[in-house]
């Protein structure tokens, strides 16, 4: 059987914690900063888990994470 092919655009979002869980960034911080609040900025900085329910979904992406 041929190897599984790892979707290019999950490997540079989603990197693998060495417990299995997996860790993105926020989205809607790359532009059109100015009208969103200071209180909103900050707090889409940083890193989140990904939820369990998307986990099927982000395995199937990245196979050999």
């Amino acid at each position: 059987m041929p190897k599984m092919k790892t979707k290019s655009g999950a490997k540079k979002r989603l990197r693998v914690r060495g417990s299995g869980s997996v860790k993105r960034s926020h989205a809607f911080m790359r532009h059109i900063l100015t009208k969103k609040s200071t209180k909103r900025k900050r707090q889409l900085r940083g890193m989140e888990t990904v939820n369990a329910s998307n986990m099927g979904h982000v395995r199937a992406m990245l196979p050999y994470a």
